[in-house]
This record gives C-alpha cells, structure tokens and sequence, in this order.
C-alpha cells in the first residue's frame, strides 16, 4: 500500500494512477488508531492532486554515520570532524515540506548546501524499550528524506561536538513523495539508492551498505520512546557534495532540480529557489558566525 497526504490535508491510498480518499483526518492519526480507515467512496486522478509531505510527525530523529562508505570519503577531504557511528539528533519538524516543494536557499546564512538521500522509517505505533527482534512490529512504512544541510554552518557547528542548525533550516527536509507499508518492500536492506542534481547522478548507492541495521536502529533509539507515526532517518549514503574532490562546483545553487530516488519507493523532487523567489524580496543582510 502507498499511503498520500495531498491537497488541503487529505490521507489517501495511491491505487495505480488514482487516490482513493481515506476517512481519518491526517496520517498521522492513521497510525495512531487500531484499525484501517476505511476509504469515503471518492476517488480522484493522481495528476490533479498537489502531493504534500506524507506525514509530519511528533519526533524525527536522525541517524549519521550509519553509512561507513560516508564517513569514508570525509576522510578523503579531510573534513574538520569525525563521522563517528551511532550519531542521533532531533529534525526541526517544521522544516518538513513535500514532493515539488522548493527548498529555498537562504544565501544569508550560508555559501554550502548540500543534499543527503536517505530512506527513513515511519513508526507504525507508540512503544519503548524493545528488541532489534520485536522492530518489525514498529515499522508503519518506508519514505524518502533528502537531509539538506548547510555545511558551512555544520563545520562551524561541530566545534562543541554537537550540530543540529545546519540541517533543520525552514524547507531543508524534504519527505515523501508517499508511505510504502512493509508488505510492498520485504527487504528494506535490498533497495538501491540515487539522488541526481539536473538529472546528473551524485550519490548512488544502496539500503545494504547500512553498518547496523533497520530492526538495530529502531531497538536502539526506542529507549527514547515513540509515538505513532513518528519518524527515523537511516543516514546517508556517500557522493554528498561536501566531501567531493571539487565541491564549490556540486554544491545547491538556486535552479537546480534534485531528484531522490529509492527503490519500490519512487522518487522524491525538489527545486531549488532563492530567497528572493521564495519571499518576493532580497534576503536579510549576511549573518556573520
């Protein structure tokens, strides 16, 4: 099943080239109750419904450094900080936005964005405290994370040895386009990963090349305690623009497209635009760290 929130807010089920309307009030509160809403009756063509972003939920945690492949081409440019295992943080939730949403470059705070393709994990109920062997149980469906981050705030950052500003920026986590539930992907550790910039591959990658896995993941963050729908990030795979040989020339500029894609997921679009687009004005006046 491809669960949807399109339109005003709408919860759906994607039906080939149609939504089928469900009868809940917004998707997260599809995972908080026990049973299935049933579908309302009324069905509309995928073409003429705006998507938004599937879910926006109570925690989203960040997984880093899952990826080994990630943290080794940071030491191939020598990047001012290790990218040790098991980092977590907290997403600023309302920087959430959906598929075609653009992300906006705010020029005033940084001269670095960069992308980070990442499959993530809806929690299908609320629960603390279990087993890697009890996890399948949690997992609601899968999702599509583009993690923008500001990398020269993150340096900046990651001096105190803690960075959380560079990445939960207004639009710079783009989710979506839709849920896939568990019985559509068998083997999340099967999926293969691309994120293209124009159309061009940069990152390219795949779901098997997690150091620990999804069911490790969830056991290990669950101490923390979970909410329906809430939502756990996986990391990200290498090709960030950031740790390349030439980054000033890959790094996000105002016209670009990005493209995530994952496997039995889909893909995930963005723009980006400038401030200046995005706000109909210039952005504010340079901020100096």
């Amino acid at each position: 099943m491809r669960l949807v929130t399109y339109d005003d807010g709408l919860v759906g089920e994607l039906r080939d080239d149609r939504v089928a309307e469900l009868h809940v009030p917004s998707m997260r509160e599809y995972f908080e109750r026990a049973e299935v809403p049933r579908a309302t009756g009324r069905e509309v063509a995928l073409e003429d419904v705006r998507l938004r972003a599937p879910i926006v939920p109570k925690k989203f945690l960040h997984t880093a450094g899952n990826f080994r492949e990630h943290e080794d081409e940071s030491k191939n440019v020598a990047w001012s900080h290790e990218i040790a295992p098991w980092i977590v943080f907290f997403q600023n939730v309302d920087a959430i936005i959906g598929p075609d949403d653009p992300v906006v470059y705010p020029e005033h705070l940084t001269e670095e964005l960069d992308y980070e393709l990442e499959l993530a994990v809806v929690i299908r109920k609320a629960g603390k405290w279990f087993s890697a062997e009890e996890a399948a149980d949690y997992i609601g469906g899968y999702v599509i994370f583009n993690d923008i981050t500001a990398r020269d705030i993150q340096r900046r950052e990651m001096r105190s040895g803690v960075f959380s500003f560079c990445k939960a920026i207004d639009t710079f986590c783009p989710l979506g386009p839709w849920i896939v539930t568990p019985d559509e992907i068998p083997d999340p550790h099967d999926l293969a990963m691309e994120l293209r910039v124009n159309g061009e591959p940069r990152q390219v990658s795949h779901s098997k090349n997690m150091s620990v896995t999804i069911p490790e993941i969830l056991s290990h963050y669950s101490a923390l305690g979970y909410s329906a729908g809430d939502v756990v990030s996986t990391g990200t795979v290498s090709g960030v623009a950031g740790f390349s040989d030439d980054p000033a020339s890959l790094y996000l500029k105002p016209g670009d497209v990005m493209e995530a894609e994952i496997e039995r997921i889909g893909v995930l679009r963005n723009p980006v635009v400038s401030w200046q687009e995005a706000h109909g004005e210039p952005a504010p006046e340079r901020v100096h760290w």
